[in-house]
């Protein structure tokens, strides 16, 4: 009894309940527990998709059959063919006969642990992620050889995550169904090298004139870099690039041992012969700038297509002469020339295709000079200045910047068409300097200036640099009224079977300016090549337009309108060195003559709007009463009611009279006199030397700017200097 009493006393006393875990135990515990879950899901999925995926792969010879690229016809304005392009191959070479130092630099440069990953890098995989989290959001270039083959035969280049994982899915496929060496002579030759070249024996030929099977170390070093990027670093596009690229694509060899270093060091690239195309000519720099649009403007597809293009044959041969016989020796050309819904009716991106495919019209930066000055008197038209306001052409420093006018002489006060006309540099300092250069910038930036822009004072000379099409653009824009104007040079896509693919759709452009500041720039811009440093530009009909010529003449432009086509011309050098005699208004203005002459032949003859309509902020008040009746107007009294002049019940004291004899009820001319309350006249509508001024009795300084090219001052001759654009 008492044993079983004893089992009764310890089974009634209390229970004990297990102590609690801490929360962050219970956290860390959940988390490991799903994150093993959730990567046992992912495992199997990776492994079904990949199963599933390399059952439907090609085999290998169906693989090696397959082609890249498709037909592409590119077809003029008028419907005929300008160019027919598609994929070029070479011989297939087996992977015993690719040339092993080859299979290094590709190796090297493209993908150094290709031999032993399992088609996909973890580390440049992590590398992409971080890329991707912590910069543009954007899947970086870290593909292995793999995933780029897988890509080329079965993808597209879109840079998205869903294309990163299918593009991951294929290339674990591929490594599970071939070796490496099969991977590898695949890659060899289906990788695209540029100007057509698809493979490694076709790259050969193409740029050394030779099998691939000859390589040598120094040109498979430069084959080998062209993977990046073949339009920037083709040896016939940008032959230093292509050497520089050579160079750092020997540092990799060197450093995963496919060669020595002191081999690297021995090798010249620069002693590379590089084949001469043939059959090339000025209206590819338009086509390698259009068709690339192609990937934003179609549809995925890779049957045969016709793309019809804006580009005008006869124009484009015009514009090609117009460079050929204008440009000073030793100097390239670049052209453009927009219609006025931004259509590209010629383009021209250097003197020789074949020597150099490197596009100065659309890739080039140069700094423009004087040309810049349109966004500079923009802004101070808009801020209210007028054609004919009165401005002081003196030595002016700013922020310890003196700028000097072409031949260190100064004409004192002139008006504003004079101070562009004859391209005044101390005017547009002052100008840029009293609406702000911040101003300047953003007029800049308003008409399409892509490029960064400086905002130091001397940005008003034209410093920062720009691209041709860019700075066109925005004289296009002028020419459009002040109305944005993009640039385009597709206007359909067709399939084999006719079916339109791609239509372009006119979109009506931006108000960028109101249409006063338009009329009044266009006003200032023919004035300079009717009187002023543009005078070589002329062709018989109106032309607008404005020089630019930078220090020590390296840099010279002319960009214009006539008609509703805008051009503009660039000479200079490719290493930016001086160009003898050369300057805006000379070979550029010149070349934009002969060109327009042609181009517009076929155009009547279009007057240019230079009318300038006041906003009424802007207006004065004896303009103001020169808009209606001055019977119309009221007074107001103390009380708010309407008093109409000469009823005698203006109030006292209310509205005092001028010793000019004008009467009003604020400030005005004069001092005020005793008030009179008897029953006043109504107000002028003017003054006499208002009326004067506007009836043109006082002569051409009178002009408000109706009569366009009127009014300039002499002034001396203009001479180059290094100092400042004309």
């Amino acid at each position: 009894m008492a044993k079983n009493s004893g089992r009764n006393r310890k089974s009634s006393g209390p229970s004990r309940k297990p102590a609690k875990k801490p929360f962050w135990r219970r956290l860390l515990r959940g988390t490991v527990l799903w994150g093993f879950a959730l990567a046992l899901l992912g495992a199997i999925f990776l492994g079904v998709a990949i199963f599933f995926t390399e059952r439907e792969l090609p085999d290998y010879s169906a693989l090696k059959s397959s082609q890249n690229g498709q037909m592409i016809v590119v077809r003029a304005r008028d419907g005929s063919e300008l160019v027919s392009l598609g994929p070029s191959y070479g011989k297939w070479l087996p992977a015993d006969q690719i040339p092993a130092i080859m299979k290094k630099a590709m190796v090297a440069v493209e993908d150094r642990r290709f031999y032993s990953h399992f088609g996909v890098d973890p580390l440049g995989l992590l590398r992409a992620v971080y890329t991707a989290v912590s910069g543009d959001r954007r899947i970086s270039a870290t593909s292995t050889i793999t995933q780029q083959l897988a890509r080329n035969i079965f993808l597209n280049n879109s840079r998205s995550y869903v294309r990163k994982a299918r593009e991951a899915v294929i290339a674990l496929a591929l490594e599970r169904k071939f070796t490496k060496d099969q991977i590898l002579e695949l890659y060899l030759n289906k990788v695209y090298f540029g100007g057509g070249a698809y493979g490694i024996d076709a790259a050969s030929r193409k740029f050394f004139g030779h099998p691939a099977t000859e390589l040598s170390t120094a040109e498979a070093a430069i084959i080998a870099g062209l993977v990046k990027a073949p339009s920037h670093y083709s040896p016939t596009a940008d032959a230093e690039a292509s050497v520089e690229r050579g160079k750092v694509v020997l540092g990799l060899m060197a450093k995963n041992g496919a060669i020595t270093p002191a081999e690297a060091g021995t090798i010249d690239l620069s002693d590379v012969n590089i084949a001469k195309e043939k059959g090339q000519n000025s209206v590819r720099y338009f086509t390698d700038w259009a068709l690339p649009q192609l990937d934003l403007l179609l549809p995925e597809t890779n049957g045969p297509i016709e793309v019809w293009t804006t580009l005008d044959p006869k124009m484009q041969a015009a514009a090609t002469r117009a460079i050929d016989a204008n440009v000073p020796d030793g100097a390239q050309g670049a052209l453009v020339s927009l219609d006025n819904d931004g259509a590209v009716l010629a383009m021209v991106g250097g003197t020789d295709y074949v020597t150099s495919n490197y596009n100065r019209a659309t890739d080039a930066v140069r700094q423009p000079g004087s040309a810049w000055k349109l966004f500079v008197y923009m802004a101070a038209l808009e801020a209210g200045y007028t054609p004919s306001d009165r401005v002081v052409d003196e030595p002016v420093t700013i922020d310890g910047w003196s700028p000097h006018n072409s031949g260190r002489n100064y004409a004192g006060e002139i008006d504003v068409r004079t101070a562009f006309a004859y391209s005044k540099n101390t005017i547009a300092a002052q100008l840029g300097n009293e609406v702000g250069f911040g101003t300047v910038a953003s007029m800049a930036r308003r008409f399409g200036i892509t490029t960064p822009i400086n905002t130091q004072p001397a940005m008003v000379l034209g410093t920062s640099e720009v691209r041709v099409i860019d700075m066109t653009r925005a004289f296009a824009a002028v020419s459009a009224g002040g109305t944005s104007v993009e640039p385009y040079g597709i206007t359909k896509v067709t399939a084999s079977d006719g079916e339109v693919l791609y239509q372009h759709k006119s979109v009506r452009g931006q108000v960028l300016v109101p249409h006063y500041v338009a009329a009044g720039i266009t006003d200032l811009l023919q004035t300079a090549v009717a009187t002023g440093t543009g005078r070589a530009a002329q062709i018989g009909r109106p032309v607008a337009g404005k020089t630019g010529t930078t220090s020590s003449n390296k840099d010279g432009w002319f960009l214009g309108f006539s008609s509703g086509v805008t051009t503009g011309v660039w000479m200079g050098r490719d290493d930016a060195k001086r160009v003898g005699g050369l300057s805006g208004g000379h070979a550029p203005a010149r070349a934009f003559a002969d060109y327009m002459k042609v181009a517009v032949a076929k155009r009547p003859v279009e007057e240019f709007d230079t009318k300038l309509q006041l906003p009424e902020w802007q207006l004065e008040p004896d303009d103001e009463y020169l808009q209606g009746d001055p019977d119309d107007y009221y007074y107001v009294d103390e009380n708010g009611n309407l008093v109409p002049p000469g009823d005698g019940t203006r109030p006292a004291g209310d509205l005092p009279r001028y010793e000019d004899g004008t009467v009003g009820p604020g400030p005005g001319p004069g001092t005020p006199q005793v008030p009179d309350y008897g029953p006043p006249a109504a107000p002028p509508a003017a003054s006499d030397d208002f009326l004067d001024q506007a009836t043109g009795k006082k002569g051409a300084a009178a002009d408000p700017g109706l009569r366009p090219g009127q009014g300039i001052a002499p002034s001396p001759t203009p001479t180059r200097t290094p100092a400042g654009a004309y």
